[in-house]
């Protein structure tokens, strides 16, 4: 068998394998997807990692969010976020503001609450990464790559629990060498919410500063 014959059956090779994991990716992301939109609503509690080593960053913080369809009440470092589907209400305590905006659907990039568990499904590219076993739980990595080159990021990975289809933690890679972390420490699903779990009440917030923006 010549050279030429060699090297052109190798690269076929690779490519049915790259092609096969690429589907088993694409396959485990709409398991994912499956189970999240099964749900009636979902409640996490999360940790948070920022690092840049260039930079000397280290930041870690905690964080709980509860989701139903695209609503959203999520509490991080010492802010509050409620979406009611048409408006966003961000509290800040320290500040005793209230600022409320319209939602924005242009920054398609941005993984907001709403698409935190169900950003993937477009604008990456997807490919099947490493496993590892993390206590006793197999958790299978699926390596996203922006297909914007405006991105500022370079690649974000995935965990997923094998078992359960559910997302353990996501890894965003930056350009220029930050990585974020965030973990999921708990993941109840179709729990008991108030009817005013998404509601903004601003008798709450007597003495706060209510900033509306256009």
């Amino acid at each position: 068998m010549n050279k030429f014959l060699t090297i052109a059956l190798l690269l076929l090779g690779f490519s049915l394998t790259a092609n096969a994991q690429d589907k088993k990716a694409k396959a485990l992301l709409d398991g994912v997807t499956a189970k999240i939109k099964s749900y009636d609503n979902i409640v996490i509690d999360f940790k948070y990692a920022l690092n840049n080593s260039k930079e000397n960053i280290n930041q870690n913080s905690k964080g709980n969010v509860t989701l139903q369809g695209n609503k959203y009440v999520l509490n991080f470092m010492g802010v509050t976020k409620v979406f009611d589907g048409k408006k966003t209400y961000t509290i800040v305590p320290e500040d005793e503001e209230v600022t409320i905006s319209n939602v924005n659907d242009s920054d398609e990039k941005a993984i907001t609450p709403s698409k935190m568990l169900t950003f993937f499904n477009t604008g990456y590219k997807f490919a099947w990464d490493i496993p590892q076993n993390i206590n006793g739980r197999k958790i299978q990595y699926i390596k996203l790559t922006p297909n914007s080159t405006k991105d500022q990021r370079k690649e974000i990975l995935l965990g997923i629990d094998i078992q359960t289809k559910t997302i353990y933690n996501l890894i965003e890679i930056g350009k220029n060498g930050t990585k974020t972390t965030l973990t999921v420490n708990s993941f109840k699903t179709n729990q008991p919410l108030s009817k005013n779990q998404f509601t903004f009440v601003a008798s709450k917030y007597p003495n706060y500063y209510i900033n509306k923006l256009d």
